[in-house]
């Protein structure tokens, strides 16, 4: 099994997650919403990954939030150049539907969500509404 997290807010989750797959290998990958046009717009860049090889591997790839999908369809997309998984598990505490519907129509079936809460509804900026926040923030103290 490979635990992989989305850097920085699934850093707590992943800790959690290796209380119970101990011997599991570990995989970190930073994703992020980039505001070219410091507007509403914005797409998601992937520039870190420290992941071992995932053919035939149980992949589980944590991230405390669901909220467009963007982010984890990037990351999946950038983690299937290390190999196809046999199995793919993908989760989250807090999803939103729009977040769950984007990933039915990006990632293969053989993908399967664990969804702890489901809030009903994204706000203009795409966030999570009401959402716990930004999770990194909350765990490590704002971004320098």
């Amino acid at each position: 099994m490979v635990l992989c997290s989305i850097l920085r807010a699934g850093l707590p989750l992943h800790l959690g997650f290796l209380n119970f797959f101990d011997s599991a290998e570990n995989g970190f990958v930073s994703a992020y919403r980039h505001h070219p046009n410091n507007d509403d717009f914005f797409d998601i860049l992937v520039e870190y990954q420290a992941v071992p090889n995932l053919q035939d591997k149980t992949l589980l790839l944590i991230d405390p939030m669901l909220a467009t999908g963007q982010s984890m369809v990037a990351v999946f997309n950038k983690l299937m150049e290390k190999g196809l998984p046999k199995e793919i598990h993908i989760a989250v505490i807090i999803a939103a539907p729009q977040g769950i519907a984007y990933l039915e129509n990006h990632l293969p079936d053989h993908c399967h969500l664990w969804v702890a809460t489901l809030d009903e509804t994204l706000n203009a900026k795409n966030y999570i509404v009401p959402g716990l926040g930004d999770a990194g923030d909350l765990a490590y103290g704002n971004k320098l």
